[in-house]
Formats: structure tokens, sequence, C-alpha cells
């Protein structure tokens, strides 16, 4: 099992910056990748970052060149460093581990942040 614990959101005007942290503990040799999702209210949840151990990240295109993942090795800690903040952003954001074995993905899932982008 992979216990995450988000932490970081909170109320930002338009243009502003926030930095999201996701701390991951229990069985994290497993892990294959982490994530960040969002879920505004009455939408999808929706992946806006991912960043593979093998070293490879992609985002969503609407976070493209203002949100960066990251992940601290010795910490145990993922981030996600969200920069010119519009109020469309506001949502739940998510943590996500997941592993790959044989082809099927299990997923673990934080608590949930709320950013809001209002001015």
């Amino acid at each position: 099992q992979v216990q995450l614990v988000e932490s970081g959101g909170g109320l930002v005007q338009p243009g502003g910056s926030l930095r999201l942290s996701c701390a991951a503990s229990g069985s994290i040799s497993s892990i294959s990748g982490m994530a960040w999702y969002r879920q505004a209210p009455g939408k999808e949840r929706e992946m806006i970052a991912v960043t593979m151990y093998g070293g490879n990240t992609n985002y969503a295109g609407q976070v493209k060149g203002r949100f960066t993942i990251s992940r601290d090795i010795a910490k145990n800690t993922m981030y996600l460093q969200m920069n010119s903040l519009k109020p469309e952003d506001t949502a739940v954001y998510y943590c996500n581990a997941f592993r790959v074995i044989l082809s099927r993905v299990y997923d673990y899932w934080g608590q949930g942040t709320q950013v809001t982008v209002s001015s």
C-alpha cells in the first residue's frame, strides 16, 4: 500500500503562484510514477501532469508552460509548482501514485487539496 498526503492548496489571485506538495509513504519502491489530477465542480477528474520514475514528464495542454511537476527523492515528496494561475484552474487537486504490474495499473490517491483562484 501507498499513502499520499497533499498540502499547499489555498486561495490565490489570478496571476499568482502556489506550490502543492504530496508526501508519499508505504511501499514506495513499487511505484512506477506519480501524477497530479484535478477536478473542478461539475467536471470530470483530469490528469494535468505526470512524472514517470524513468524520468519522463508530461503535461496537459491547459497547464503546459505554467505548471511544473517535480520530485524530491530523498523526501519521498512530489511537488506541483503552479504559476500564472487563472480562475479556470480552480479545482480540487489530487495526488496520484501508480504501479504497473503485467500491464495492469494500480492507483493510489491522496485526499485532495482545494485551490481557488479568485480576485
